[in-house]
């Protein structure tokens, strides 16, 4: 692949630079070309509340939103956009306003005449969603756009002469039954979704379009993007991107997730708006989401990495870069976690809680939680007791040289050269440290099966830099497991974001064999940081996961506080991913990933489903959770909490 394919999908990938985009006029906020990148969140109202929408986008727009979101999934709903426009006006606001429509086009084509933007799913508009596999010929397929260019070029025609933007936003499970079945559950289905929608704009001469990939799984999710942007440009189009994660969840996790969705994508410049969907209240979506986009503020200003000449690794699938296993590090294992505590002081039994290790002193047992770190870096200090069998010790080398039991840990050389001139070294595992990307020494240790290189950065530009070190590695055949290092000195929320930014960008990608993260924050608060981070790139579960849409005015219960006692009585089944959904158009269509789903269906009604399939239909809610957990016990999928 040569560095010309490389540009198919952004400018560079070691030179940061915001990729060029056409600019969409949205009200009186644009977006796209020179334009900061946007804010935007949604409501979760009931539409046809007027004052508590108002009041609630208003409490959006303070908190830094500069585009507000409102469903309209029928006419009612899409008229009382207009009494909803009114009264922000009339209280001083002029924030631009998005009608969020899936099914029902004659409420796009009246939302269209009243607010600022329309955002449709191609998947559920104009289009079967009925879980069928239909083989269509050519011609049949044919006929099917044609029926889609005679129900959508009427929404396009009003967009047209009012000037209201639209974006076409692809979600990754609700693709038709017709893009199923000829493309598959594929980001390339995705970006064909969208892509037949935008070619009946562009036949109408009409541009003022945006578009989205929106996924659950974020390996899905950037593919799709990186995919998008390499098909826009061999059909000469520049047209502006909204990012977000879909159904993220809440909390931590939701948190995670969505910063390595949308952080991956923006770390090589892509993205003109951003939405962070947490299954919380909408203003508080907004904090995040301007500090992912604030990062790059300044990013223009890294230290140069060397360019890259031809790209080693294919950046539209995902695959692991191939390394040799040293010691249960690398190879087919899972990405390994580190704890820091070469900062301590004195070491206790109970500080080795706060990365999975409770001892018991009654038993002398130790009890290992999923969650426990594999690797306990001391730096010069000392362990006054017996660590647990599973856990790795690392020293400093000049401390790990003085053991007298050199058996008890490893050593760890903070660079090349100072392993290359030991005399002394680790007949099983030896970490040393790498900063150069291109440097000759790296041969030297190519065919040493004992060294694992800890890759750190001190660049602005980190993920890319680190990104760089692994691309030199797969050109000289080099494979020998790496650990991703980064430091951080912010506070938790910015330390979370940009640890998952910075790591998940890498794993998705299949770059990396462990994690260690830098910090002044807790030790369980990193722990948990790292861990999370590893599962929200479906590259280690250690947890239940929990696929959660952002709450709307489509909801049917209280999504926030439903997910609260789903998680509370499920949160101990390990690899077990459950889909909770308000309403049924982010039921099956948007819940492709999950085991379970719990969907509302009607006021204080639940159905429940086995993947895409309907089990229970219509169960009161104060049975529903009892009904999920049974569903979990006849699969054999349920295990009782430990104590």
């Amino acid at each position: 692949m040569t560095f010309e394919k490389i540009k198919a999908y952004c400018n560079s990938l070691t030179k940061y630079s915001r990729l060029v985009t056409r600019e969409v006029s949205i009200g009186n906020v644009a977006l796209g070309g020179n334009n900061p990148i946007r804010i935007q969140s949604m409501t979760t109202t009931d539409t046809m509340n007027t004052i508590a929408t108002v009041e609630q986008s208003i409490r959006m727009i303070n908190a830094g939103c500069e585009y507000v979101r409102i469903t309209a999934p029928s006419l009612k709903e899409a008229e009382n956009l207009r009494s909803i426009k009114e009264e922000l006006r009339k209280r001083g606001y002029n924030t631009p306003l998005i009608a969020d429509i899936h099914f029902t086009p004659n409420a796009a084509e009246l939302a269209a005449r009243i607010v600022e933007k329309v955002r449709i799913n191609p998947g559920n508009y104009v289009d079967k969603k009925k879980f069928q596999t239909i083989e269509y010929t050519d011609t049949e397929y044919q006929e099917e756009l044609e029926r889609i260019r005679e129900r959508f070029s009427p929404l396009v025609m009003i967009c047209k002469e009012y000037g209201t933007a639209m974006r076409i936003g692809t979600n990754h499970g609700s693709l038709s039954d017709r893009i199923m079945s000829r493309y598959g559950d594929t980001p390339l289905g995705m970006v064909e979704s969208a892509l037949e929608f935008l070619r009946i704009c562009e036949d109408e001469n009409y541009y003022n379009v945006v578009l989205s990939m929106k996924a659950s799984n974020t390996q899905i999710m950037v593919q799709a993007y990186r995919l998008l942007i390499a098909k826009m440009h061999e059909e000469k189009m520049n047209y502006p991107l909204h990012l977000g994660v879909t159904e993220a969840g809440d909390g931590d996790d939701g948190r995670i997730k969505s910063a390595i969705g949308i952080g991956t994508l923006l770390e090589d410049g892509i993205g003109d708006t951003i939405r962070v969907s947490l299954t919380e209240e909408p203003e508080f979506e907004i904090p995040v989401a301007i500090s992912l986009a604030s990062r790059y503020k300044q990013r223009t200003l890294h230290k140069a990495i060397p360019e890259i000449e031809t790209l080693p690794k294919d950046s539209f699938n995902y695959g692991r870069r191939e390394s040799f296993e040293a010691a249960g590090i690398g190879g087919t294992t899972v990405p390994k976690v580190f704890a820091d505590f070469s900062s301590e002081e004195k070491i206790n039994y109970d500080d080795l809680k706060e990365v999975g290790y409770n001892y018991d002193p009654i038993t002398d047992k130790w009890n290992i939680a999923d969650t426990a770190c594999d690797l306990l870096y001391l730096g010069s200090n000392n362990l006054s007791f017996d660590s647990p069998t599973s856990l790795n010790l690392v020293y400093d080398f000049v401390k790990w040289n003085s053991l007298d039991d050199k058996l008890k840990g490893f050593p760890y050389f903070d660079s090349l050269e100072k392993y290359l001139t030991s005399s002394s070294k680790s007949f099983v595992l030896n970490f040393v440290s790498v900063t150069n990307a291109v440097s000759h020494l790296l041969s030297a240790i190519s065919k040493d099966k004992t060294v694992v290189l800890i890759v750190t950065t001190n660049n602005l530009h980190g993920m890319a830099d680190q990104r760089r070190v692994f691309f030199e590695l797969i050109k000289q055949q080099i494979k020998n497991p790496v650990i991703l290092k980064r430091s951080y000195s912010n506070n938790e929320e910015e330390t979370r974001l940009y640890a998952s930014t910075d790591f998940g960008a890498l794993l998705i990608d299949g770059l990396g064999d462990g994690v260690w993260l830098e910090s002044n924050c807790s030790k369980s608060f990193i722990n948990r940081t790292l861990f999370g981070i590893l599962q929200a790139c479906r590259t280690r579960i250690s947890k239940t996961e929990y696929i959660s849409c952002p709450s709307c005015g489509r909801t049917l219960f209280d999504l926030v506080e439903v997910t609260s006692r789903i998680r509370k009585r499920t949160e101990h089944l390990k690899g077990v991913k459950i889909a909770i959904m308000g309403c049924i158009v982010n039921g099956p269509g948007e819940m492709a990933d999950a085991d379970y789903g719990y969907v509302g269906s009607g006021v204080g009604k639940i159905t429940l489903y086995r993947g895409k399939e309907v089990v229970k239909r219509s169960i009161g809610s104060e049975n529903a959770l009892d009904e999920l957990i049974s569903l979990i016990k006849l699969d054999g999928n349920w295990a009782e909490p430990k104590n």
